[in-house]
Formats: C-alpha cells, structure tokens, sequence
C-alpha cells in the first residue's frame, strides 16, 4: 500500500506512533511492544518504508502482530504444539551410517545434555527413521520449560523450532545457550554431511540462507523483547 505517513515515533508505553496516532495490528490491537528496544526497531522499519509500504520488508512488527492478534488469544494451543515437537525432536533420530551418526554424536550430544541439565528432559536416542518414544517425564518436562515463555518468545520460537526440526535446539537459540547461526548449522548435520560428499546446487543453498536469515530474525526477536 502507499505510505500514508510522515512521522513515527514511540510513545510512553512503547507503542508505535504513525504522525502520533497509534498502529493497530490487523485485528484491531494497539501495536504497544514489551521493551523500549523492540518498539525502536519496529519504528525503524516503519521508517525505512519508501513510497509504498511492503509488509515483508518489515518482519519485526509481523512477528509483533503475529503475538497481540495470534499467541496471546491461543496461547494453550500454540504451546501444545511447540511442546509435541519434544516427542519426534531432529536430535534423537541417529543415521545408521556410522560416519554420521558419529558426527551427529559429536555435534548433538552436548546440547541434549543441556536439555536434561536444564529442564529436566532426558531424551532418548536411537537409529534409524522409526519413531523413538520418549518418557512422559522428558515430554512434561519440555512442556513445561514452553509454557514457562512469554507471548513474545512463543512467537519467536514457532520459526526456531518449525525450520530446526528440534524443540531443544530452538530452546538453546532462545535462552542464549547457542547463537542462531550454531543452532542452524546443527539442525543441518545431516544436509551438510550429504553436500560433502555429492556437492549443493544453486537452489539449495539460497533457500539454506534464507531459512537462516528467518532463524536470525526470530532469535532477534526474542532478545528485543527482552531487552
């Protein structure tokens, strides 16, 4: 749409201001952000628009809708998804072909020892592609550390997590125990594994780094909000 604006600022209470009216989301909130820091990165984007305003130019304040108009009205739901993923997580599923698997040991194990050391979720392993049943203890436990996040880092969390294939490796990159760059470098040991030996196209390797430029953006996200 063509930029109907002149001036952006942000108020008292972090929200962002069009020629000192309030954004509203696209169901009708009050586009007011958790820190100072995140609601100045919005209006940069807000102010970075040229003559027309381009929505996928601006991911921050889609994020930031995506949490007022979707996680904060199905909040159970969405963390009862996020939290399925703990049952088939990317890390708990080892090659048969050794040279993998001992590279996916190398890369993996230490960060399924942080998932037990701090929520509590001893993951079971196994190879193959069938599906690895995990204890309801390690299942409740990663249940728990989801619900335990704020709106805002649920909605940083579903890109992590969809695009990692593992809960506990988006768990990392949102409390800092990995940067996003390490936490998609290891949700693609196996990819890169493959690359070695029979080479990546063109194709392949734009849509790698377009899906770590997501990963970068959430992960962001999720500090700006906390900041």
């Amino acid at each position: 749409m063509k930029r109907f604006y002149k001036s952006v600022t942000v108020g008292d209470d972090a929200a962002i201001l069009l020629d000192n009216r309030p954004v509203r989301t696209p169901a009708g909130n009050r586009l007011a952000l958790p820190t100072r820091a995140l609601a100045d990165a919005i209006a940069q984007e807000w102010k970075e628009q040229g003559d027309t305003v381009v929505p996928a130019s601006m991911p921050l304040t889609k994020f930031a809708n995506t949490t007022l108009d979707g996680i904060a009205r199905n909040r159970a739901a969405v963390a009862a998804e996020l939290a399925s993923y703990g049952g088939n997580d990317l890390l708990c599923y080892r090659a048969e072909d050794e040279p993998l698997a001992i590279r996916q040991a190398a890369h993996w194990d230490a960060i399924l020892d942080w998932a037990h050391e701090t929520h509590g979720a001893r993951l079971t392993t196994a190879s193959g592609v069938i599906h690895v049943p995990q204890t309801p203890g390690s299942q409740t436990a990663l249940a728990k550390a989801v619900e335990a996040l704020d709106d805002w880092t649920l909605a940083g969390l579903q890109p992590l997590v969809t695009i990692t294939g593992s809960l506990v490796l988006a768990l990392a990159v949102a409390a800092g125990r990995l940067t996003p760059a390490q936490g998609f470098v290891l949700s693609r040991v196996d990819e890169d594994f493959q690359a070695e030996k029979w080479g990546v196209d063109d194709e392949a390797r734009e849509r790698a780094e377009n899906l770590a430029a997501e990963i970068e953006i959430a992960a962001k996200f999720i500090a700006l909000a906390r900041a």
